[in-house]
Protein backbone atom coordinates (compact mmCIF):
# COMPACT_ATOMS: atom_id res chain seq x y z
CA UNK A 1 0.00 0.00 0.00
CA UNK A 2 1.33 3.40 -0.96
CA UNK A 3 0.25 6.90 -0.04
CA UNK A 4 1.58 10.32 -0.88
CA UNK A 5 2.60 13.12 1.45
CA UNK A 6 2.43 16.85 0.72
CA UNK A 7 5.64 18.19 -0.82
CA UNK A 8 6.95 19.94 2.31
CA UNK A 9 6.35 16.85 4.42
CA UNK A 10 7.75 14.43 1.84
CA UNK A 11 11.05 16.34 1.72
CA UNK A 12 11.81 15.74 5.41
CA UNK A 13 14.56 13.18 5.95
CA UNK A 14 13.45 9.78 7.23
CA UNK A 15 15.42 6.61 7.97
CA UNK A 16 13.25 3.49 7.49
CA UNK A 17 12.90 1.41 10.65
CA UNK A 18 9.44 0.00 9.92
CA UNK A 19 8.29 -2.81 7.67
CA UNK A 20 7.68 -1.65 4.06
CA UNK A 21 3.97 -2.38 4.46
CA UNK A 22 1.82 -0.48 6.99
CA UNK A 23 1.23 -1.94 10.42
CA UNK A 24 -2.00 -3.92 10.12
CA UNK A 25 -5.48 -2.81 11.09
CA UNK A 26 -8.00 -5.46 12.04
CA UNK A 27 -11.53 -5.47 13.48
CA UNK A 28 -12.29 -6.36 17.10
CA UNK A 29 -15.59 -8.20 16.49
CA UNK A 30 -16.03 -9.80 19.91
CA UNK A 31 -15.46 -6.57 21.80
CA UNK A 32 -17.73 -4.77 19.34
CA UNK A 33 -20.56 -7.19 20.16
CA UNK A 34 -19.73 -7.16 23.88
CA UNK A 35 -19.82 -3.37 24.13
CA UNK A 36 -22.89 -2.78 21.92
CA UNK A 37 -25.58 -4.59 23.91
CA UNK A 38 -28.48 -2.75 22.21
CA UNK A 39 -27.42 -2.19 18.61
CA UNK A 40 -30.97 -1.32 17.53
CA UNK A 41 -31.09 1.63 19.92
CA UNK A 42 -28.82 3.72 17.70
CA UNK A 43 -25.64 3.60 15.64
CA UNK A 44 -23.29 0.73 16.41
CA UNK A 45 -19.70 1.47 17.35
CA UNK A 46 -17.38 -0.77 15.37
CA UNK A 47 -13.99 -1.25 16.97
CA UNK A 48 -10.70 -1.74 15.15
CA UNK A 49 -7.07 -2.01 16.26
CA UNK A 50 -4.00 -0.64 14.52
CA UNK A 51 -1.14 -2.90 15.50
CA UNK A 52 1.88 -0.70 16.02
CA UNK A 53 3.27 -3.62 18.00
CA UNK A 54 3.68 -5.25 14.55
CA UNK A 55 5.24 -2.24 12.81
CA UNK A 56 8.96 -3.05 12.80
CA UNK A 57 11.32 -6.02 12.57
CA UNK A 58 13.37 -4.52 15.41
CA UNK A 59 13.04 -5.53 19.04
CA UNK A 60 9.72 -4.96 20.81
CA UNK A 61 8.06 -3.12 17.94
CA UNK A 62 6.05 -0.12 19.05
CA UNK A 63 5.26 3.52 18.53
CA UNK A 64 8.73 4.92 19.29
CA UNK A 65 10.20 3.50 16.09
CA UNK A 66 8.00 5.84 14.07
CA UNK A 67 9.36 8.80 16.00
CA UNK A 68 12.94 7.58 15.69
CA UNK A 69 12.66 7.27 11.89
CA UNK A 70 12.77 11.07 11.67
CA UNK A 71 15.42 11.45 14.39
CA UNK A 72 17.96 8.98 12.96
CA UNK A 73 18.99 11.28 10.05
CA UNK A 74 19.91 13.91 12.64
CA UNK A 75 21.84 11.29 14.62
CA UNK A 76 23.78 10.34 11.50
CA UNK A 77 24.46 13.91 10.41
CA UNK A 78 28.18 14.73 10.33
CA UNK A 79 27.49 17.69 12.59
CA UNK A 80 24.87 17.63 15.32
CA UNK A 81 23.99 19.88 18.28
CA UNK A 82 25.71 17.51 20.70
CA UNK A 83 29.10 17.49 18.98
CA UNK A 84 32.16 18.87 20.75
CA UNK A 85 34.47 21.57 19.32
CA UNK A 86 34.83 19.76 16.03
CA UNK A 87 32.00 18.09 14.16
CA UNK A 88 32.29 14.42 15.01
CA UNK A 89 30.11 11.42 14.32
CA UNK A 90 27.79 10.30 17.08
CA UNK A 91 29.11 7.33 19.02
CA UNK A 92 26.52 6.80 21.74
CA UNK A 93 22.76 7.15 22.05
CA UNK A 94 21.64 8.19 25.52
CA UNK A 95 18.04 8.16 26.69
CA UNK A 96 15.95 7.77 29.82
CA UNK A 97 12.67 6.41 31.10
CA UNK A 98 10.89 4.61 33.89
CA UNK A 99 12.14 1.15 34.90
CA UNK A 100 9.96 -0.68 32.34
CA UNK A 101 10.25 1.96 29.62
CA UNK A 102 9.38 0.78 26.10
CA UNK A 103 11.10 3.81 24.61
CA UNK A 104 14.50 2.93 26.04
CA UNK A 105 14.39 -0.56 24.53
CA UNK A 106 13.58 0.81 21.10
CA UNK A 107 16.39 3.38 21.32
CA UNK A 108 18.78 0.58 22.31
CA UNK A 109 17.61 -1.47 19.33
CA UNK A 110 18.13 1.45 16.95
CA UNK A 111 21.63 1.92 18.36
CA UNK A 112 22.37 -1.70 17.42
CA UNK A 113 21.03 -1.11 13.92
CA UNK A 114 23.26 1.95 13.51
CA UNK A 115 26.35 0.36 15.03
CA UNK A 116 26.34 2.73 18.00
CA UNK A 117 26.58 2.26 21.75
CA UNK A 118 23.53 2.87 23.93
CA UNK A 119 23.19 4.06 27.50
CA UNK A 120 19.77 3.62 29.07
CA UNK A 121 19.04 5.63 32.21
CA UNK A 122 16.16 4.25 34.26
CA UNK A 123 14.55 6.18 37.10
CA UNK A 124 13.38 4.09 40.03
CA UNK A 125 11.30 6.95 41.39
CA UNK A 126 9.25 7.44 38.20
CA UNK A 127 5.71 6.13 38.53
CA UNK A 128 4.38 3.49 40.88
CA UNK A 129 5.20 0.25 39.09
CA UNK A 130 8.25 -0.57 41.20
CA UNK A 131 6.62 0.55 44.46
CA UNK A 132 3.52 -1.56 43.84
CA UNK A 133 5.38 -4.66 42.67
CA UNK A 134 5.27 -7.70 44.95
CA UNK A 135 8.61 -8.83 43.51
CA UNK A 136 10.80 -5.77 43.21
CA UNK A 137 13.91 -7.72 42.26
CA UNK A 138 12.07 -9.20 39.27
CA UNK A 139 10.72 -5.77 38.31
CA UNK A 140 14.27 -4.39 38.24
CA UNK A 141 15.79 -7.13 36.09
CA UNK A 142 13.09 -8.66 33.85
CA UNK A 143 10.84 -7.33 31.11
CA UNK A 144 12.26 -4.34 29.24
CA UNK A 145 15.29 -4.12 31.53
CA UNK A 146 16.35 -7.61 30.50
CA UNK A 147 15.77 -6.84 26.82
CA UNK A 148 17.75 -3.59 26.93
CA UNK A 149 20.70 -5.51 28.33
CA UNK A 150 20.30 -8.26 25.73
CA UNK A 151 20.56 -5.53 23.11
CA UNK A 152 23.92 -4.55 24.53
CA UNK A 153 22.83 -1.33 26.19
CA UNK A 154 24.51 -0.12 29.34
CA UNK A 155 21.69 0.21 31.88
CA UNK A 156 22.08 2.74 34.68
CA UNK A 157 19.44 2.98 37.39
CA UNK A 158 18.99 6.19 39.35
CA UNK A 159 17.37 6.17 42.76
CA UNK A 160 15.95 9.68 42.34
CA UNK A 161 15.09 11.85 39.39
CA UNK A 162 17.65 14.47 40.40
CA UNK A 163 21.19 14.57 41.73
CA UNK A 164 22.13 15.59 45.28
CA UNK A 165 22.17 19.29 44.44
CA UNK A 166 18.83 19.02 42.59
CA UNK A 167 20.42 19.68 39.19
CA UNK A 168 19.67 17.74 36.04
CA UNK A 169 21.09 14.19 36.48
CA UNK A 170 21.63 13.74 32.73
CA UNK A 171 24.18 16.50 32.15
CA UNK A 172 26.93 14.86 34.24
CA UNK A 173 26.47 11.62 32.30
CA UNK A 174 26.83 13.40 28.96
CA UNK A 175 29.88 15.27 30.23
CA UNK A 176 31.39 11.99 31.45
CA UNK A 177 31.00 10.47 27.99
CA UNK A 178 32.54 13.51 26.29
CA UNK A 179 35.49 13.33 28.66
CA UNK A 180 36.01 9.76 27.45
CA UNK A 181 36.20 11.03 23.86
CA UNK A 182 32.72 9.87 22.94
CA UNK A 183 30.03 11.89 21.20
CA UNK A 184 26.67 11.30 22.89
CA UNK A 185 23.34 12.04 21.27
CA UNK A 186 20.62 12.78 23.80
CA UNK A 187 17.06 11.55 23.09
CA UNK A 188 14.56 12.76 25.70
CA UNK A 189 12.11 10.37 27.33
CA UNK A 190 9.52 9.27 24.79
CA UNK A 191 11.32 11.39 22.15
CA UNK A 192 8.61 14.01 22.60
CA UNK A 193 10.86 16.92 23.55
CA UNK A 194 13.03 16.25 20.50
CA UNK A 195 12.20 18.84 17.80
CA UNK A 196 11.36 16.03 15.34
CA UNK A 197 9.43 13.87 17.80
CA UNK A 198 5.94 14.40 16.36
CA UNK A 199 6.65 13.73 12.70
CA UNK A 200 6.35 9.95 12.82
CA UNK A 201 2.72 10.06 13.89
CA UNK A 202 1.86 12.88 11.53
CA UNK A 203 2.94 10.43 8.84
CA UNK A 204 0.98 7.65 10.52
CA UNK A 205 -2.20 9.69 10.06
CA UNK A 206 -1.71 9.49 6.29
CA UNK A 207 -1.10 5.74 6.59
CA UNK A 208 -4.34 5.30 8.53
CA UNK A 209 -6.25 7.32 5.94
CA UNK A 210 -4.92 5.06 3.18
CA UNK A 211 -5.97 1.97 5.12
CA UNK A 212 -9.50 3.28 5.68
CA UNK A 213 -10.51 2.49 2.13
CA UNK A 214 -9.39 -1.11 2.53
CA UNK A 215 -11.36 -1.67 5.72
CA UNK A 216 -14.28 0.74 5.45
CA UNK A 217 -14.89 1.31 1.76
CA UNK A 218 -14.23 4.24 -0.53
CA UNK A 219 -15.98 6.84 1.64
CA UNK A 220 -15.47 5.25 5.06
CA UNK A 221 -13.25 6.61 7.78
CA UNK A 222 -12.30 6.12 11.40
CA UNK A 223 -14.43 8.68 13.16
CA UNK A 224 -12.54 8.30 16.45
CA UNK A 225 -8.90 7.41 17.08
CA UNK A 226 -7.99 6.38 20.65
CA UNK A 227 -4.33 6.41 21.65
CA UNK A 228 -2.23 6.56 24.81
CA UNK A 229 -0.96 9.92 25.98
CA UNK A 230 2.27 9.69 27.93
CA UNK A 231 4.94 12.17 26.90
CA UNK A 232 2.47 13.52 24.31
CA UNK A 233 4.03 13.63 20.85
CA UNK A 234 2.23 10.54 19.53
CA UNK A 235 -1.08 12.30 20.14
CA UNK A 236 0.29 15.63 18.90
CA UNK A 237 1.66 14.10 15.71
CA UNK A 238 -1.65 12.40 14.91
CA UNK A 239 -3.50 15.67 15.42
CA UNK A 240 -1.14 17.49 13.05
CA UNK A 241 -1.33 14.76 10.42
CA UNK A 242 -5.11 14.56 10.46
CA UNK A 243 -5.38 18.36 10.30
CA UNK A 244 -3.20 18.32 7.20
CA UNK A 245 -5.41 15.62 5.69
CA UNK A 246 -8.51 17.64 6.56
CA UNK A 247 -7.05 20.64 4.78
CA UNK A 248 -6.19 18.60 1.68
CA UNK A 249 -9.66 17.00 1.67
CA UNK A 250 -11.32 20.41 2.04
CA UNK A 251 -9.41 21.69 -0.98
CA UNK A 252 -10.49 18.64 -2.98
CA UNK A 253 -14.13 19.17 -1.97
CA UNK A 254 -13.88 22.80 -3.01
CA UNK A 255 -12.63 21.75 -6.41
CA UNK A 256 -15.37 19.13 -6.74
CA UNK A 257 -18.07 21.19 -4.97
CA UNK A 258 -18.81 18.25 -2.71
CA UNK A 259 -19.63 18.12 0.99
CA UNK A 260 -17.20 16.12 3.09
CA UNK A 261 -17.57 13.97 6.19
CA UNK A 262 -16.86 14.97 9.78
CA UNK A 263 -13.18 15.03 10.63
CA UNK A 264 -11.45 12.28 12.57
CA UNK A 265 -11.30 12.96 16.31
CA UNK A 266 -8.17 11.94 18.20
CA UNK A 267 -8.74 11.11 21.88
CA UNK A 268 -5.66 10.72 24.03
CA UNK A 269 -6.05 8.56 27.13
CA UNK A 270 -3.72 9.76 29.87
CA UNK A 271 -1.77 7.01 31.62
CA UNK A 272 -0.44 8.96 34.57
CA UNK A 273 -2.23 10.98 37.27
CA UNK A 274 0.97 12.84 38.23
CA UNK A 275 0.16 16.03 36.31
CA UNK A 276 -3.29 17.58 35.73
CA UNK A 277 -5.01 17.17 32.38
CA UNK A 278 -4.49 20.87 31.58
CA UNK A 279 -0.74 20.42 31.77
CA UNK A 280 -0.83 17.59 29.23
CA UNK A 281 -3.22 19.52 26.98
CA UNK A 282 -0.70 22.35 26.79
CA UNK A 283 2.12 19.95 25.93
CA UNK A 284 0.13 18.09 23.28
CA UNK A 285 -0.95 21.37 21.67
CA UNK A 286 2.68 22.51 21.55
CA UNK A 287 3.82 19.21 20.03
CA UNK A 288 0.99 19.25 17.48
CA UNK A 289 1.80 22.80 16.43
CA UNK A 290 5.52 22.04 16.15
CA UNK A 291 4.82 19.05 13.89
CA UNK A 292 2.24 21.07 11.94
CA UNK A 293 4.80 23.76 11.19
CA UNK A 294 7.34 21.21 9.95
CA UNK A 295 4.90 19.51 7.57
CA UNK A 296 3.66 22.75 6.01
CA UNK A 297 0.67 23.92 8.04
CA UNK A 298 0.12 27.27 9.70
CA UNK A 299 0.68 26.01 13.24
CA UNK A 300 -1.33 28.70 15.03
CA UNK A 301 -4.25 28.91 12.64
CA UNK A 302 -4.57 25.27 11.59
CA UNK A 303 -4.11 23.66 15.02
CA UNK A 304 -6.15 25.04 17.90
CA UNK A 305 -6.78 24.07 21.54
CA UNK A 306 -10.14 22.69 20.39
CA UNK A 307 -8.27 19.96 18.48
CA UNK A 308 -6.80 18.51 21.69
CA UNK A 309 -9.01 15.96 23.46
CA UNK A 310 -7.55 14.16 26.47
CA UNK A 311 -9.30 11.92 28.98
CA UNK A 312 -7.74 11.51 32.43
CA UNK A 313 -10.34 9.20 34.00
CA UNK A 314 -8.43 5.97 33.35
CA UNK A 315 -4.95 6.95 34.49
CA UNK A 316 -5.33 4.83 37.62
CA UNK A 317 -3.41 5.26 40.84
CA UNK A 318 0.06 5.81 39.34
CA UNK A 319 2.07 5.60 36.13
CA UNK A 320 3.11 2.02 35.51
CA UNK A 321 0.93 0.63 38.29
CA UNK A 322 -1.53 -2.07 37.24
CA UNK A 323 -4.56 -1.48 39.45
CA UNK A 324 -7.31 -4.14 39.75
CA UNK A 325 -9.60 -2.44 37.22
CA UNK A 326 -6.84 -2.28 34.61
CA UNK A 327 -5.86 -5.87 35.33
CA UNK A 328 -9.46 -6.93 34.71
CA UNK A 329 -9.51 -5.07 31.40
CA UNK A 330 -6.22 -6.68 30.34
CA UNK A 331 -7.65 -10.13 31.04
CA UNK A 332 -10.95 -9.36 29.28
CA UNK A 333 -9.27 -8.19 26.09
CA UNK A 334 -6.98 -11.23 26.07
CA UNK A 335 -9.83 -13.67 26.60
CA UNK A 336 -12.38 -11.98 24.31
CA UNK A 337 -10.11 -11.07 21.39
CA UNK A 338 -6.87 -12.97 21.93
CA UNK A 339 -5.09 -9.61 21.94
CA UNK A 340 -2.47 -8.88 24.59
CA UNK A 341 -2.14 -5.26 25.68
CA UNK A 342 0.59 -3.86 27.88
CA UNK A 343 0.22 -3.01 31.59
CA UNK A 344 1.29 0.65 31.34
CA UNK A 345 -0.24 2.29 28.26
CA UNK A 346 -2.57 0.30 26.05
CA UNK A 347 -4.55 -1.35 28.86
CA UNK A 348 -5.58 2.13 30.01
CA UNK A 349 -6.48 3.11 26.46
CA UNK A 350 -8.70 0.05 26.17
CA UNK A 351 -10.32 0.88 29.49
CA UNK A 352 -11.14 4.25 27.99
CA UNK A 353 -12.46 2.79 24.74
CA UNK A 354 -14.65 0.32 26.59
CA UNK A 355 -16.08 3.03 28.82
CA UNK A 356 -16.75 5.45 25.94
CA UNK A 357 -18.66 2.76 24.03
CA UNK A 358 -20.41 0.91 26.85
CA UNK A 359 -21.62 4.07 28.62
CA UNK A 360 -22.87 5.63 25.39
CA UNK A 361 -20.45 8.55 25.58
CA UNK A 362 -19.06 8.00 22.11
CA UNK A 363 -22.48 7.98 20.45
CA UNK A 364 -23.50 11.06 22.46
CA UNK A 365 -20.34 12.84 21.36
CA UNK A 366 -20.95 11.77 17.78
CA UNK A 367 -24.47 13.19 17.88
CA UNK A 368 -23.15 16.52 19.16
CA UNK A 369 -20.57 16.66 16.38
CA UNK A 370 -23.14 16.16 13.62
CA UNK A 371 -24.22 19.43 12.05
CA UNK A 372 -26.99 17.75 10.06
CA UNK A 373 -28.98 14.54 10.61
CA UNK A 374 -27.13 11.48 9.37
CA UNK A 375 -28.30 8.10 8.16
CA UNK A 376 -24.98 6.59 9.21
CA UNK A 377 -25.74 3.50 11.28
CA UNK A 378 -22.15 2.76 12.24
CA UNK A 379 -19.46 4.81 13.94
CA UNK A 380 -15.91 3.52 13.52
CA UNK A 381 -13.40 3.73 16.36
CA UNK A 382 -9.73 2.86 16.00
CA UNK A 383 -7.60 1.78 18.95
CA UNK A 384 -3.88 2.30 18.35
CA UNK A 385 -1.91 -0.50 19.98
CA UNK A 386 1.46 1.12 20.69
CA UNK A 387 3.14 -2.08 21.93
CA UNK A 388 4.79 -2.63 25.30
CA UNK A 389 3.85 -6.25 25.99
CA UNK A 390 7.50 -7.02 26.70
CA UNK A 391 7.06 -5.39 30.13
CA UNK A 392 4.49 -7.99 31.19
CA UNK A 393 7.02 -10.47 32.58
CA UNK A 394 8.09 -7.87 35.17
CA UNK A 395 4.55 -7.74 36.54
CA UNK A 396 4.64 -10.80 38.79
CA UNK A 397 1.07 -10.23 39.99
CA UNK A 398 -0.40 -11.00 36.55
CA UNK A 399 -1.38 -14.66 36.43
Amino acid sequence: MSFSLPETFAKLSRYPLLYPSPSPIHPLPTLTRHLNPSPKAGPTVSLFAKREDHCSPLACAGNKYRKLEYIVPDILASSNPHATLEAKATTTLVTEGAIQSNHTVQVASVARRLGLEAIVILHKATGGGLTASSDKNAFLRTGNVQIARLLGAEVRMLENSSTVDDSDPITPILEELRAQGKVPYWIPSGASLHPLGGLGYARCAFEIAAQEKEHLGENGRFDYVFVACGSGSTVGGLIAGFKMLQKIEAQTRQDEKAEGPIGRKVIGILNSPTKPREYHEGRVLAFARRAAHLIGLDSERDVTPEDVHLDDRFAGTAYGELDPTSKGALELIAQEEGVIVDPVYTVKVMRGVMHWVEEGELISDWSRRLETPSSQNRVNALFIHTGGQSALSAYADIQ
